[in-house]
């Protein structure tokens, strides 16, 4: 049971560096650092969105419209914590 948990606390680790990379990435093609037209840049970015978006969709759907704000990797990263809490606390 324990490498079980083990392994269920490291995939919610991975999850919370992937949703820390898209947020980082998302402010530096804002501010026009990255340029989302190279390839490589484009290639990672759209694969961050396609592996992040089922989590933000379910996010948003409960979520009011902020406009140009998204709070949905806020939310996804006070789940993801809440998680490792509540595994952590009970095996």
């Amino acid at each position: 049971m324990e490498s079980l948990v083990a392994i269920v606390l490291l995939a919610l680790e991975v999850l919370t560096f992937v949703v820390l990379a898209h947020v980082i990435m998302s402010w530096l093609i804002s501010f026009n650092v990255l340029n989302p037209r190279q390839e490589f840049v484009a290639m990672i970015w759209q694969g961050l969105n396609r592996l992040l978006d089922p989590f933000y969709s379910r996010i948003r759907q409960f979520m009011p419209n902020t406009g140009a704000l998204d709070l949905s990797p806020l939310v996804l990263f006070f789940g993801i914590y809440a998680l490792r809490i509540i595994i952590s606390n009970n095996f």
